[in-house]
C-alpha cells in the first residue's frame, strides 16, 4: 500500500499537470488574440504597429517563463484556486491589450492596468511561499524557498512597480502631448523603452533560472 508520502507525491504531480495545462490554454488563447489582430493590422500596411506585435510576443513569452518557474518550484497539493484565477484574469488582460496595437495610448493604458494586475498577482502569491517555508523539510527545500521569497520581493517592491510607472508615465506623456507622442511618432520611443524593459526582465528571469535550477533538484530528490 501506498503511505501518506506517496499519496502526497502522487497529488502534487496532479497539481503540477493542471497548473502546466491551464498555463499553456491561457497563453494559447492569448498568442491567438495576439497573431489575429497582427494579422489584420499588417495586412492593411500598418508598418509602425510591428515593433508593438513584437511587445506582444515579448509580454506572452514573460508570463509563460515565470508561470512555469512558480508551477516547478511552488505549486503542491492542494490546487490553490485564487492563484489561478489571477492567471485567468492575466490572460484577460493580455487579450484585451493585444486588440489596441495601433493605439498607442491605449496600449500603455492598459499596459499599465495589466501590470497592477501581475503586480496584485505577486503580492497574492507571497502567503503561497510562506506556507512553503514553513513546509520545508530540510536545508534544500529552505534555500530554494528564501530564494524564491527573495525574488517574488524584488518584483513587488521594485521590477513590478517600475514597469507599472513607466507604463502610466508613457500613458499620460501621449495623453498631454498628442502632438509629439503621435502626430509626430514619438510614441515609436516609448515602444522602445517598453521593449527594452521586457528584454531586460527576461534576461533577469532566465539568470533567476539557472540560479534556482540546481536547488530545484536537490528539493526532489530529498522529497
Amino acid at each position: 500500500m501506498n503511505g501518506p508520502d506517496d499519496a502526497r507525491r502522487d497529488l502534487d504531480s496532479v497539481v503540477i499537470s493542471v497548473e502546466l495545462t491551464l498555463v499553456s490554454i491561457i497563453q494559447g488563447v492569448a498568442l491567438f488574440f495576439l497573431t489575429d489582430n497582427a494579422r489584420l493590422l499588417l495586412s492593411r500596411q500598418h508598418a509602425e504597429t510591428f515593433i508593438y506585435i513584437v511587445a506582444g510576443l515579448f509580454v506572452i513569452f514573460i508570463f509563460w517563463s515565470r508561470a512555469v518557474i512558480h508551477t516547478l518550484t511552488l505549486i503542491r497539493w492542494p490546487l490553490e484556486f485564487g492563484h489561478n484565477f489571477f492567471y485567468i484574469a492575466c490572460a484577460l488582460g493580455e487579450a484585451i491589450l493585444f486588440s489596441r496595437l495601433n493605439n498607442p495610448l491605449a496600449w500603455f493604458k492598459l499596459s499599465a492596468t495589466y501590470a497592477g494586475i501581475v503586480w496584485l498577482l505577486f503580492i497574492y502569491d507571497m502567503r503561497l511561499i510562506r506556507v512553503r517555508v514553513v513546509e520545508s523539510r530540510d536545508d534544500s527545500e529552505r534555500a530554494l524557498y528564501r530564494r524564491a521569497e527573495a525574488d517574488q520581493l524584488l518584483n513587488i517592491w521594485l521590477l513590478v512597480p517600475l514597469l507599472f510607472l513607466f507604463n502610466l508615465a508613457c500613458a499620460f506623456a501621449i495623453w498631454r502631448w498628442p502632438d509629439l507622442f503621435i502626430a509626430r511618432s514619438g510614441h515609436l520611443w516609448l515602444i522602445s523603452g517598453q521593449m527594452i524593459l521586457f528584454i531586460g526582465y527576461l534576461i533577469y528571469t532566465g539568470r533567476y533560472f539557472r540560479e534556482i535550477a540546481p536547488l530545484v533538484l536537490r528539493s526532489r530528490r530529498s522529497a
